[in-house]
């Protein structure tokens, strides 16, 4: 092969600090590294990035790798999870009509070493497509049960359960070690449980949540109103309470639509003997409106962020 081709090679190339000469008679590594550079890496056109690309390119940087953070996330879930380390927050639920505090709801967080404070819509979800959410909703129930046995009046206490805990047969062997190890009265303790699974809940789901009410553990029905639940579905399910998801609240008392349907359910729920309460109240117009539909509870943070355990009741305002 002649000389021809590599006439186009310069004498010089310029990087960002220094200038490095090419000798055209003795071109075999330069070229080569030049051709490594054009044809092997990805090259994107000004502006440069690093100390070792020509002033025309810069590298591009080794796209992330989603699935080796979530395979570490898993793997840092699990550790988590078989040693405990997590903990609970818990937001009081308040009487509409009298402002008084008698109730709250866990909400679980995550301490990470590197990231904080997680929340659970970060990892809950992975949790649900691993497994290892019937094993943390173990947890969840008896650091629950135990906190709130501590608690000096005799609140409620909410805990939402997994679809996960129900389908496994998990549940009632979960609660009654629960209630057995803190001591925790069974009337003093709710389930929340997720409407996208109550909707088409099969004949084992139902003989399950019956045998919860049967020991005195109310059930509450969760988010209704974000899903595809409706009123008929609520008459063959053994519940004892609803709450209306906060999308149906944050438009209050405005959107003449949302008013229409809090009403509406509000009424429906009373007729079958549910307590209701409405989530993510954050104005007093909202309160004043839900109390006047004569909605049973309210939560959110107008009356209060959720608090650690050793913080509750005393610090529970309304």
């Amino acid at each position: 092969m002649g000389l021809a081709p590599f006439a186009a090679i310069p004498e010089f190339v310029q990087f960002d600090h220094t200038t490095t000469a090419i000798n055209k008679n003795s071109t075999g590594v330069s070229f080569f590294w030049i051709i490594r550079i054009t044809r092997d890496m990805p090259m994107q056109p000004e502006p440069p990035c690093t100390d070792f690309a020509p002033r025309r390119y810069r590298l591009t940087p080794r796209r992330h790798d989603g699935q080796a953070d979530r395979r570490r996330t898993e793997r840092e879930l699990a550790i988590a999870t078989q040693l405990g380390h997590f903990l609970l927050q818990y937001q009081p639920r308040v009487r509409l009509q009298d402002g008084r505090s008698h109730a709250a709801e866990a909400l679980i967080r995550w301490p990470h070493r590197k990231q904080g404070m997680i929340p659970p819509a970060m990892f809950l979800p992975l949790a649900e497509e691993s497994g290892q959410i019937v094993p943390i909703g173990a947890w969840v129930l008896r650091t629950a049960c135990r906190e709130a046995r501590g608690w000096r009046q005799p609140w409620t206490v909410s805990v939402n359960v997994s679809p996960r805990q129900l389908v496994a047969g998990t549940l009632l062997r979960q609660l009654a070690a629960a209630l057995e190890e803190t001591g925790l009265p069974p009337e003093r303790l709710e389930l929340e449980l997720p409407e996208s699974h109550l909707v088409a809940a099969d004949t084992d789901t139902l003989l399950t949540l019956s045998a919860v009410r049967d020991i005195g553990i109310g059930l509450a029905l969760d988010d209704f109103g974000h899903g595809f639940a409706s009123l008929a579905v609520l008459k063959r399910l053994p519940l004892t309470a609803m709450k209306l998801d906060r999308s149906l609240v944050r438009g209050l008392p405005a959107d003449q639509e949302d008013a229409a349907i809090v009403r509406a359910v509000i009424a429906a729920g009373h007729a079958l003997g549910l307590t209701v309460t409405a989530e993510g109240i954050e104005t007093e117009l909202q309160r004043d409106f839900l109390a006047g539909c004569g909605c049973d509870d309210g939560q959110g943070t107008l009356f209060s962020q959720p608090l650690p355990a050793d913080q509750m009741p005393i610090r529970a305002r309304s």
